[in-house]
């Protein structure tokens, strides 16, 4: 008796996620593919589903209509705002990566008392509203802004810098906004390093430089991976911050997605975009845990 509640109580656990990923991921998805391969309409909701009330697999795929994933790769509009979306948000990840990794350092090298301290000064701009720090940079970016009075104080600029709505402004915006999805994974990573490893490696003569490269980075590539996958997902859908501070040349693909859904009302180019979004950014995290789990099984 008592085993088999212990085998229904693991039972229970193991489905608790997989019902999670059902009802929050499996069945929107569905939804959304299933107005992708619709046409658009007049009508509530916008859109007319080419196979409503077939009864067959055939008759359904001979009534399968592709044009919107088709519109995606021959309207450069599209396309080129999936690169640029990568673009950004490849740079923002990497700009947080090298301002994140050494702050996560430090916090990890400081003593416990200071340590609480570190981490709510990280994570106390989420206690304000999103949009109002973003609103926030507007006031410091724009000419004659807050920056612009600091540097022009300082006589390190004569002229205003006219850094918001260009890309610079999206990049500074969206590092300082995910910062913390950067920060948080290092930590716990590198704050649970057995320190008694840089000693040993000391020992072996190994120069600061040299025991950081062989044997705390590549302790802390966990953290690395899942503080990058944190930011890069997040920033390539991002739509807030490149309206408020980009310009008409920084168009992402979360901006697309908006004017599809809301300006056009075109629901299946918009779901077909999003499809295409989800599996740009599925399909590669999908092959890296493969691979991981497939190097751990190896080792």
């Amino acid at each position: 008796m008592a085993v088999s509640v212990a085998t229904s109580a693991r039972r229970l656990v193991v489905a608790v996620p997989y019902l999670w990923l059902l009802l929050f991921f499996l069945a929107p998805f569905v939804i959304v593919l299933r107005m992708a391969l619709s046409d658009a309409a007049t009508a509530l909701p916008p859109y007319a589903p080419h196979f409503e009330g077939l009864s067959t697999i055939g008759s359904f795929l001979s009534q399968l209509d592709l044009e919107n994933f088709s519109l995606i790769t021959d309207d450069p509009l599209y396309w080129q705002s999936y690169l640029y979306s990568l673009r950004i948000a490849a740079l923002t990840t990497l700009i947080a990566l090298g301002i994140g990794y050494p702050l996560a350092y430090a916090m990890a090298a400081a003593s416990r008392r200071w340590q609480g301290l570190l981490l709510v000064l990280v994570i106390l701009p989420f206690w304000t509203s999103f949009l109002i720090r973003v609103y926030a940079w507007i006031g410091i970016l724009r000419p004659e802004g807050l920056l612009d009075m600091v540097l022009g104080g300082l006589g390190l600029a004569g002229e205003p810098l006219r850094l918001l709505n260009t890309e610079t402004a999206v990049l500074i915006g969206m590092v300082y906004s995910y910062l913390p999805f950067m920060v948080l994974p290092l930590f716990t990573t590198l704050e649970k390093l057995d320190r008694s490893l840089l000693e040993a490696a000391a020992d072996l003569g190994s120069t600061p430089l040299t025991a950081f490269l062989t044997v705390t980075l590549p302790l802390s590539l966990p953290g690395i991976l899942a503080g990058c996958a944190l930011v890069f997902i997040p920033a390539v859908g991002e739509f807030v911050i490149p309206d408020l501070l980009g310009g008409p040349d920084t168009v992402m693909i979360g901006k697309v997605l908006w004017n599809e859904f809301f300006s056009n009302r075109d629901w299946p180019l918009a779901s077909a975009v999003a499809i295409v979004l989800l599996i740009v950014l599925v399909l590669p995290l999908v092959l890296l845990q493969r691979a991981r789990l497939a190097r751990g099984g190896a080792a």
